[in-house]
């Protein structure tokens, strides 16, 4: 994919090598002069000093041909004002915004922001998770808050354990995307056993969450 990232800070670097390493076209736009030299010499990537916020960067880092525009500066306005441009000038297909304060996740999803991505939620909600043993743990919404990607620990009261994947009916827009089961990661498939202890990650529209964790667990205390 060709993926343009504005934010060349510790976040940016991160995301950058990571995603050149997998094949990916990468660019970075950075306001800061110093940190685009530190990145260009280290990445094997396209590195634009200047702020992603201007359409005139954003045509210099190609964005009439990326696939995904990432904000993820330390600034929510400009992750925020960076997708908009992106979304109403050029179209882009898809856009994805650090959400720096989780008090404005909801509003970047109401916003039209593809992906609002909340950190500080999500190492919260895992670290509930572990201190009081939910099976359930929501990992985060997209499509303007109308998809969910959750993951659900089987426990062994699960009305689902001991059954092929085919034999269970799950709502509808409900996809098994992944299982974990101890060091193996599969793939699930209409023969796929699940079992006790499993960890399934569930693609669901947010309406139907609740049906899916009640089928997949049992049913859920209000």
């Amino acid at each position: 994919m060709y993926i343009i990232l504005v934010g060349g800070g510790k976040v940016g670097y991160h995301l950058a090598k990571s995603l050149a390493a997998d094949n990916h076209t990468v660019v970075v736009i950075e306001k800061d002069e110093d940190r685009c030299q530190y990145i260009a010499e280290r990445l094997n990537v396209l590195v634009i000093n200047g702020n992603g916020c201007e359409k005139r960067y954003l045509r210099e880092a190609g964005i009439e041909r990326a696939d995904v525009l990432a904000a993820v500066t330390g600034s929510d306005e400009d992750n925020l004002i960076a997708c908009q441009v992106a979304q109403r000038s050029f179209a882009i297909r898809r856009t994805v915004a650090r959400v720096n304060d989780p008090l404005n996740e909801s509003s970047f999803s109401q916003l039209g922001i593809d992906v609002p991505v909340n950190s500080t939620s999500i190492i919260a909600k895992i670290i509930a998770e572990e201190t009081t043993l939910e099976d359930i743990l929501p990992l985060f919404t997209f499509k303007k808050g109308k998809l969910a990607i959750v993951r659900v620990d089987l426990p062994p009261t699960s009305p689902v354990t001991n059954k092929k994947l085919r034999d269970i009916k799950l709502p509808k827009d409900c996809v098994l995307v992944s299982i974990l089961r101890g060091e193996d990661l599969l793939i699930p498939s209409g023969d796929t056993l699940l079992m006790e202890g499993d960890e399934v990650v569930a693609l669901t529209t947010i309406e139907n969450e609740r049906e899916a964790f009640s089928i997949l667990v049992g049913k859920l205390e209000d």
